[in-house]
């Protein structure tokens, strides 16, 4: 189904809810302790000053996160789980503070202090966080919500000290180093993020003006989570000292350490670097502010969108109150998947684009919410939406809740409860999570139980109790000038509080927190040697009808995944059948000869399994996941779906329509826009310059026996790939694969294809207008090398590493660290077999869209014409080959490795080739490749903004400026 809107405001619990089964397999079961017990061990063998809390060890067979807790004398609570099945840990921070601690007229601060926290602190220098990670061969990153800021890092596990070195300083040492600068570039970047993520993107306001119709005045989630710009304009830099002081003590914080650990041997590295950071203030649990409304607000806003949408909500509970898994299943059945109610009511017979159910909890309030964008074609408005959604209710009322209800549910929670075990972070972050917010670090069965005891009474009693006659927020978004389109007229009006004067906070305000160690913290500690990494044992072999198959055992969880790829996509299109690989793959998702689309999901749905059809430029791609116990019945639907498409015309006729509607709406996206017209720019003699998704003329064109007849001639079985990783050994899933595909024959097209040079002209800026958008998106690219995969593209991405392949390159701490001109800015090669190109990107403020474009080219120049430095060539190397810990971890990542081994027939040694070349590049080489592939006046510059004011800008660059497409057409 095309998705036009996707809710990426507020974090939610919901993300944070992991389910297990009533019963696993003894696979899980390898993963839990034998001893069943949770108790108070005796406390000698301990570092002074930790205490250990509780060892949780469950039974052989219970379905649980084994642990360990302890507390230090500062309060800050520790969390140990060992799990020894691949050589890293994830380290995770969690402080129990978001923007619902913050105060009225002091918005963003959490989410400010994200940010800040990045920035160095004593003993570290400023942008040393993200170099040293990287330069660990780990990952890190930090989020805020509204109720909780974590920070984390996933590293080999011989770099876990210095991991902890790096956590301690900034919870204890911070403050000396946030400086005014700093303070005023990462208020830059804030607001960049802001304008990419909400104000530049269609429907991007819509959670923010929910919540300010929603909760009451002065509720702490009555205000955005990265705040409002006004509030971070007034504030100092003393305001956010002050915020840090408050919240950021180890007494309100969760360290959870996960991985190839043992707890008695970190213990004493987790109190050397955080024991003598002194406790903060006190911290009181916010209290639950449950509330109903008076009436039904009716709000509305205008936005540069293609489509209206209506939106409603509801105020119900909190997490984990006793009537959360009820509403959880309720809003299942209403609208969580193609065999609901809103699926009926308004997609099948094609009244919207786009509709849709949930219930997402946070700490102190949850919101039971239902969306809808109506189709254009139908004649229907939001009033008319609005109402079938309301007959929905009433129908759910009368119809009540089936056996297949609650099963399906029930299913799916087991299914995502054993997938949610599937990497060392996952488990991290349950642990943190619930610890954080329950003191319960392990909740799975409890989860469990919880959502297996609810019964159709307990669904129907929270429907009456909390949406039936009960008044919702009635939220319409209509396009620019289109007030007429809304729901009802606005009734409710949200006033936000006026705040006008500037902070007058001070340092003498402050008082600081300061450690007393007896040992030197500025010294970062070495890391160990590099942990043994062993490569998937892979097996091979060959159905009957041709197809490749590569496979992996991984028994870290009783699941299956598998990935089906065959050859088509938009290689194998003409211009005039744009965009049928896409739409071919929508309809194979849809209903089959046996099964009718809603039959499929619920019988998919009762399985705990999924299988997904997409297509790209080379490959029509199925993704197929199951509980390996459910694996033979899954694989059934897969052979049904693949093999037995119904090809009906309703069902053609609403993915078409649908297709056709997601292209208008992406038209609004300025991203989008970059990437179509990069591609007519870079290729626009050959297929390659369209987009997969194809275009309005083509699409509208497109018929089922057109589909039919593409289908019949190109989904062929040999020279198909198929790669699966499972805990099942490799004689059982070649037994189950045997029987599956026998009646499907035939042989791929051979793809063989000749992209010509370039023909768009170099040197030049070609502007897309894009009225009044508070954002330019910028491109600066060439044509370059096809993929390889330890040849010459290989090569030219190691050396792009530095200039802008990661976030502590050149690029981006200059654009966004320096000069907070942007969110995020880099650079890279990409290709596939047949082309490849090399592209600079970046998202910044309109305003300083000019000078960005200077710095790119300034920079890009400088590493052609001066080479990289000693210090970047040895971080490169670090960084690339220590992280090959990180990279085979779940089954998803095993299918992505051995994808690759298939595709270009290569051994699976061929990570120790590329190793090799990491270690022995050199810097002649390095410098030989950016002489050859980085000059600036080979490349062109794409800009997507508002053209009035970047239309001078650009023309101070010196670059010939160009409007773009002229008269439609490049």
């Amino acid at each position: 189904m095309q998705t036009f809107f996707q809710n990426n405001g507020k974090s939610r619990f919901t993300a944070h809810k992991t389910f297990l089964p009533a019963a696993l397999s003894v696979a899980i079961a390898l993963l839990l302790s034998a001893c069943s017990s949770t108790d108070h061990q005796q406390q000698s063998g301990l570092p002074a000053g930790i205490q250990l809390v509780e060892t949780h060890n469950p039974a052989l067979g219970t379905p649980a996160i084994p642990y360990k807790k302890y507390k230090l004398a500062n309060g800050l609570t520790v969390l140990v789980h060992e799990d020894n099945s691949d050589p890293l840990v994830h380290v995770d921070v969690t402080y129990h503070v978001g923007s619902a601690r913050e105060e009225a007229g002091k918005s963003g601060f959490a989410h400010f202090f994200e940010h800040m926290m990045f920035q160095g602190s004593e003993h570290v220098a400023d942008e040393q966080h993200f170099q040293i990670i990287t330069a660990a061969g780990g990952e890190l990153n930090g989020t805020t919500d509204t109720d909780r800021t974590n920070y984390y890092q996933t590293v080999p596990v011989n770099q876990l000290e210095k991991v902890l070195w790096l956590e301690a300083d900034r919870m204890g040492f911070l403050l000396d180093a946030v400086t005014e600068k700093k303070f005023e570039v990462q208020r830059e970047t804030v607001k960049n993020e802001r304008g990419q993520r909400i104000d530049n993107q269609p429907y991007g306001r819509l959670s923010e003006r929910v919540a300010e119709a929603l909760y009451p005045a002065g509720h702490p989630y009555s205000w955005p989570v990265i705040g409002y710009m006004d509030d971070l304009n007034r504030a100092n830099v003393n305001d956010v000292k002050a915020f840090f002081l408050r919240w950021y003590g180890p007494n309100n914080a969760t360290l959870t350490i996960g991985g190839a650990v043992k707890a008695e041997q970190i213990l004493p590295l987790v109190q050397k670097y955080f024991g003598s950071i002194p406790e903060g203030t006190a911290v009181t649990p916010a209290p639950k502010q449950l509330f109903s409304l008076t009436e039904d607000r009716y709000v509305s806003f205008e936005d540069n969108v293609h489509l209206p949408l209506l939106y409603l909500a509801f105020p119900t509970v909190y997490a984990r109150h006793q009537d959360e898994a009820a509403l959880d299943i309720l809003a299942e059945i209403l609208g969580g998947s193609n065999s609901s109610l809103l699926y009926k009511n308004l997609l099948k017979n094609q009244l919207a684009v786009q509709a849709q159910a949930g219930h997402s909890c946070m700490e102190l309030a949850c919101e039971f919410t239902l969306l809808a964008l109506p189709h254009p074609a139908s004649g229907k408005n939001l009033a008319d939406i609005e109402q079938i959604i309301r007959q929905s209710l009433l129908e759910f009322e009368s119809r009540g809740v089936t056996d297949d209800d609650l099963a399906k549910v029930k299913a799916q929670i087991e299914a995502q409860s054993v997938f949610g075990l599937q990497s060392v972070q996952g488990k991290v972050t349950q642990l943190a999570h619930n610890e954080t917010f329950f003191a319960k670090p392990d909740l799975v069965s409890a989860d469990i139980q919880r959502y297996q005891s609810v019964t159709r009474a307990d669904v129907l009693r929270v429907y009456q109790q909390y949406l039936k006659n009960k008044h919702a927020v009635v939220m319409s978004v209509v396009p620019k000038g289109a007030a007429q389109l809304r729901a009802k007229a606005d009734n409710f009006v949200f006033k936000r509080p006026e705040f006008t004067e500037k902070s007058t906070t001070s340092a003498a305000d402050l008082t600081e927190r300061k450690a007393t160690d007896n040992f030197d913290r500025s010294q970062m500690p070495k890391a160990g040697s590099n942990p043994a990494v062993t490569l998937p044992q892979t097996w091979q072999t060959q159905l009957g009808n041709g197809i490749q198959v590569l496979g992996a055992q991984t028994t870290e969880t009783p699941t299956t995944a598998l990935l089906l790829k065959i050859p088509l996509g938009l290689y194998f299109e003409t211009p005039e059948q744009l965009g049928i690989s896409s739409l071919l793959a929508a309809m194979l998702n849809e209903s089959t000869q046996n099964y009718s689309t809603e039959a499929m999901s619920l019988a998919l749905e009762k399985l705990g399994s999924s299988i997904s059809f997409s297509a790209g430029d080379q490959y029509m791609t199925v993704f197929v996941s199951s509980l390996s116990k459910n694996l033979q019945p899954t694989l059934k639907l897969l052979e049904e779906k693949l093999l037995r498409p119904a090809f009906a015309a309703d069902d053609f006729s609403r993915l078409q329509q649908q297709s056709l509607q997601g292209l208008q709406h992406a038209e609004k996206s300025a991203a989008y826009l970059a990437r179509k017209h990069l591609r007519r720019l870079l290729f626009a003699d050959h297929i390659r310059a369209y987009p997969s998704e194809g275009s309005i003329k083509s699409l509208s064109k497109l018929t089922p026996a057109q589909l039919k007849a593409y289908y019949q001639q190109l989904v062929k079985p040999k020279g198909s790939m198929l790669i699966v990783a499972s805990d099942l050994p490799k004689e059982t899933v070649e037994q189950q694969l045997s029987s599956l595909f026998q009646g499907w024959q035939g042989e791929a097209r051979v793809l063989n294809t000749q992209i010509p040079p370039a023909k768009a002209k170099h040197g030049v800026i070609y502007l897309v207008d894009k009225a009044d958008a508070p954002q330019a998106e910028i491109r600066i690219a060439k044509r370059s090398l096809p993929m390889d995969i330890s040849g010459e593209f290989f090569r030219a991405n190691l050396m792009n590493f530095v200039l802008g392949g990661n976030f502590n390159s050149r690029i981006n701490l200059n654009l966004r660290e320096d000069k907070g001109y942007t969110y995020g800015a880099f650079t890279g090669f990409s290709g596939d077999k047949f082309a490849g190109s090399f592209v600079a990107s970046a998202a910044v403020r309109t305003d300083v869209a000019g000078a960005a474009i200077e710095q790119f080219l300034a920079e890009i120049n400088k590493y052609r014409t001066q080479g990289i430095q000693n210090d970047e060539l040895e971080f490169m190397r670090q960084a690339i080959h220590q992280s090959d810990a990180l990279q085979y971890e779940t089954p998803q990542a095993k299918l992505g490795f051995m994808s690759q081994i298939l595709e270009y027939q290569l051994s699976p040694d061929f990570v120790k080739i590329r190793n090799q070349i990491v270690q022995n590049i050199s810097q002649q080489e390095i410098n030989a490749l950016a002489a050859k592939h980085l000059d600036p006046s080979s490349m062109l510059i794409l800009v997507v903004g508002d053209a009035k004011t970047l239309m001078p800008q650009l023309q101070q660059t010196g670059w010939p400026v160009v409007a773009y497409p002229q008269q439609g057409k490049p």
